[in-house]
């Protein structure tokens, strides 16, 4: 493990190289200062001695290279909305007469569950399963119940008729 005085010798001195890399790779701020973090953790934690200051140079470009990769490929970040774009689609969905959006809350929480991971996150039935620890068949049973609830809601037609 690397002393404190190395490790902000080497923050001073590649501090904006890795600020740079990231924000080219990853057009964030948060996710720049988590990958910041996690280069200079790399550094203080790896032993190995460097050559030269151009070798640690190309180690702590190297490190975040992979970082800003590893974090892009990231599952979770590619099943997440940026809360722009969240805000954008809430708007569109509830500009006035939204009947669909009036439909989908007044459907049961298990309905709403299943229809707005399947419908807004993209997940599929085994995946929606494995996350509210259901049964795969019931994920699709209550799949199909709440299209048919929106269908009937939407047409106008009630449970009664």
């Amino acid at each position: 493990m690397r002393s404190e005085e190395e490790a902000s010798r080497a923050i001073d001195l590649y501090a904006d190289t890795v600020r740079r890399i990231c924000m080219i790779h990853l057009k964030n701020y948060a996710d720049t200062e988590d990958i910041f973090q996690t280069v200079f953790l790399k550094y203080v934690l790896h032993t190995a001695p460097f050559d030269s200051q151009e070798h640690e140079k190309a180690w702590i470009i190297r490190v975040t290279i992979n970082a800003c990769r590893d974090l892009l490929r990231n599952v979770f970040r590619n099943r997440t909305v940026s809360l722009d774009q969240l805000i954008e689609k809430s708007q569109e969905l509830s500009e006035p007469g939204s009947e669909l959006l009036e439909a989908v809350l007044s459907l049961p929480w298990k309905y709403r569950d299943v229809i707005y991971l399947h419908y807004y996150e993209g997940y599929s039935a085994p995946e929606i399963s494995r996350i509210l620890n259901r049964n795969v068949n019931t994920v699709y049973t209550l799949l199909t119940r709440a299209r048919k609830l929106l269908k009937n809601r939407l047409e106008g037609v009630t449970e009664d008729a």
